[in-house]
């Protein structure tokens, strides 16, 4: 089962009216996404805020998704559990609502005694009996769990493990492993501001939490990496670096949602333990915004 995974896909936000989903305002993003030439949406990631959404709240999103998103999208959905039993159970049910692929971060609680076999085991298991494709979710700032250069190799050639999303930020990685992969093996970038130093190296697409906010850039940036105008794909990739820090490392998921609700789109405010920004945080949000024409472009 070998799927191809390129392009841009947007990892998608969890809205919420007063601390409960909003289908709604979910619906409403990705039909304003769908006019864009995405790859798809991945549903229940990290921007997601997946580890705060019950099981109910998860399969509502993953139906409401599959309602409003035209076939030619594909809907990665992150499947992860802290076993291998309930992870497997939970992908092939969001399988059975129209999953295209599961995105599977690593196990990460007992992480002391989650090494090479261990994760080895975990990813065969699941890709043995998962009804659709599964995408390697390597995170290790959030897991602490870094996998390491010679597992994904070895994964690699299974027939149903499709890719990886590698959010690890270390270019020495890809570099590592990219000339040692299966051919039908994708590698997809996790972060914006590699985006095209990660497709020089030879990954296929990316998973972006940036392409929520600039997508028609990020599909730009894409665009020209393939028609191979470096000069302007260079420029377009510095320019998004202080937008892509923006909406991850400095102000994270609640900076993101303040700069989609400048955007047009429902950000809305994060789940609790998380904090919205504060005024002085959405001012400098707002002077990267500016700083791209992004507000400006989004209000015409």
């Amino acid at each position: 089962m070998t799927e191809s995974f390129k392009g841009v896909f947007a990892a998608l936000t969890t809205p919420f009216v007063q601390d409960e989903i909003s289908l709604e305002k979910f619906s409403y993003n990705i039909q304003k996404y769908n006019s864009l030439d995405l790859a798809g949406y991945v549903v229940l990631g990290s921007t997601g805020e997946a580890v705060y959404l019950t099981d109910e709240e998860s399969e509502k999103m993953v139906q409401a998704a599959k309602e409003n998103t035209p076939s030619d999208k594909k809907i990665l959905v992150g499947t992860a559990r802290e076993s291998t039993k309930i992870t497997l159970e939970f992908t092939n049910h969001m399988a059975s609502l129209g999953a295209d692929a599961a995105l599977i971060r690593t196990p990460s609680y007992f992480k002391s005694r989650i090494g090479h076999e261990a994760l080895k085991k975990h990813y065969l298991t699941i890709a043995d009996h998962s009804k659709i494709p599964v995408i390697i979710y390597n995170i290790p700032q959030y897991t602490g769990i870094s996998i390491d250069p010679r597992l994904i190799i070895e994964l690699s050639g299974h027939p149903n493990i499709a890719g990886i999303k590698d959010s690890s930020g270390n270019l020495a990685f890809l570099g590592e492993v990219i000339l040692h992969l299966d051919p039908n093996f994708n590698f997809l970038l996790g972060a914006g501001s590699l985006f095209l130093p990660g497709l020089i190296l030879g990954g296929c697409g990316g998973i972006l939490r940036l392409a929520d906010v600039a997508p028609a850039q990020c599909i730009r940036l894409y665009n020209l990496f393939l028609e191979k105008k470096w000069d302007e794909a260079l420029k377009l990739q510095l320019a998004l670096i202080p937008l892509n820090n923006a909406v991850t490392k400095t102000y994270g998921v609640p900076g993101l949602k303040y700069a989609m609700d400048l955007l047009g789109y429902y950000g809305g405010l994060p789940r609790s333990p998380l904090l919205p920004p504060d005024e002085k945080d959405k001012k400098e949000i707002e002077t990267i915004l500016n700083k791209l024409n992004l507000i400006n472009i989004s209000k015409e």
